[in-house]
């Protein structure tokens, strides 16, 4: 099989901007127009036989980008002999939270505002029969510092697409457990199936979170909050931070976190309730205010954001790890001593390291998109790019190995909702549990 044809690279590596579960970003500037991008970059041997998750993520990609201005868009894509690219727009606005903390004042309008235009990004993303299933605000950054500038729902690494349309998302749900644990949604908790309603719960946890400073969920333990979320276990306290909030803000909020995902909600019904929809604004007057206007919420939600750290604390996610070690044949069994965890974590890191060193500019790619199927299959990263004759055997085996990987894979992930995994709630807790742990060490 002849190698695809490849040519200079068109960008020029920037600085490294973080580093996520199993890829770096790096910016990325364009060589002639000096633009600047987002470029996830991810090592090759890392994705060799897990090349369905980056091909997931085009997927979804590919169907929203550029269809509203509150999504990021996916720009370019494409591989060198080391590492996968995939070039977003570069948000240099800060987050969410950090943005509100930076105001002088905060007001009930102010939140009702972001969640509306967060919602009817939400409901574009599914009127593409695409779940986000990873909405917080850690993936909700400002495209620049302007004042005006536009909210991006970002991070579609966890997304999929619905197949069916609205009448036929019952036979595809997915029973994956992934997502941020104060942000999920019960039904992923108890793995009876879930799709689009469990972005609208996380979006209920969001508006909470931007009324009060904190998460409705938090408890001292992960066993504790998911316990919580699966009662619907939360309350409108401290009284001093909720006084200030109107009623009608709270029962929006108690519209999203309806337990039941067949009766919560839509994003397109949550656009119509009141606290969204009515031109005059929601608010508990300011006792102090002559005119009587809306009462600042901005001293209550820093104290509360600053005392807990909440959301920075719940930073971590139950990610690709648990895929990847499904993959390297080590199933979910991290009660075995988490040897094979720990030895896929550590390759991990030293294939992100890897990634960092590569120069852009100094790389021949091969464009993947150019021999791309459709919007919603594009080409996955060719295992046999380089291979040579002399292995051919061997690669025929390892593609072999890799479609039975992708099966076994199939098993505990996006699969429909009859395909009931055996592995229960305290296995689930586990995992959380460990990649709590995980991410403390990085802290440390």
């Amino acid at each position: 099989m002849p190698n695809p044809t490849t040519v200079p690279c068109q960008y020029r590596t920037g600085r490294t901007l973080g580093s996520g579960t199993y890829a770096i970003v790096k910016e990325a500037i364009h060589i002639k127009t000096g633009k600047y991008y987002a470029c996830k970059v991810i090592n090759k041997k890392l994705m060799e036989g897990r090349e369905h998750m980056v091909r997931n993520e085009i997927a979804v990609l590919k169907r929203i980008s550029s269809g509203n201005r509150n999504v990021v868009t996916l720009h370019d894509y494409f591989e060198t002999a080391h590492n996968l690219y995939l070039c977003f727009d570069l948000c240099t606005g800060g987050e969410l939270f950090d943005r509100i903390c930076a105001k002088g004042n905060y007001y009930e309008a102010d939140a009702a505002h972001l969640v509306r235009i967060i919602f009817t990004a939400v409901s574009y993303i599914h009127s593409a029969g695409i779940v986000h299933r990873d909405l917080k605000p850690e993936n909700l950054l400002f495209r620049t510092p302007a004042e005006d500038a536009d909210i991006m729902i970002a991070d579609f690494g966890l997304s999929r697409v619905m197949e069916g349309g609205i009448g036929g998302e019952k036979l595809n749900m997915l029973t994956e457990v992934c997502g941020t644990p104060g942000y999920m949604a019960p039904e992923i908790f108890k793995k009876t199936g879930h799709g689009k309603p469990v972005d609208v719960w996380a979006m209920g946890v969001i508006t909470y979170f931007l009324l009060a400073g904190y998460t409705p969920f938090d408890r001292e333990s992960q066993q504790a909050e998911m316990e919580a979320i699966i009662a619907g276990d939360y309350k409108f306290e401290p009284h001093e931070y909720w006084a200030n909030v109107s009623e009608t803000a709270r029962e929006f909020v108690r519209w999203c976190l309806t337990i039941d995902p067949n009766k919560r909600p839509t994003a397109e019904d949550c656009l119509t309730h009141k606290w969204l929809a009515s031109a005059e604004p929601h608010f508990v007057p300011d006792p102090e205010s002559p005119t009587g206007g809306p009462t600042d919420l901005l001293p209550h939600v820093k104290k509360a954001f600053n005392a807990k750290g909440l959301w920075r604390k719940a930073a971590f996610s139950i990610r690709a790890l648990n895929r990847m070690t499904v993959l390297a044949g080590t199933g979910y069994a991290f009660s075995n001593g988490h040897a094979e965890a720990q030895k896929l974590r550590d390759n991990v890191a030293t294939y992100k390291e890897e990634s960092e060193k590569e120069k852009m500019e100094d790389a021949s790619i091969t464009h993947q998109h150019e021999s791309d199927s459709g919007p919603s299959s594009p080409a996955s990263p060719n295992p046999s790019t380089h291979t040579s004759a002399k292995n051919s055997s061997a690669a025929g085996k390892k593609q072999q190995e890799q479609r039975r990987q992708k099966e076994e894979l199939k098993k505990e992930d996006d699969i429909s909702v009859d395909n009931q995994s055996n592995q229960g709630l305290e296995n689930d807790m586990a995992r959380t549990k460990l990649e709590d742990d995980d991410e403390k060490k990085r802290e440390t």
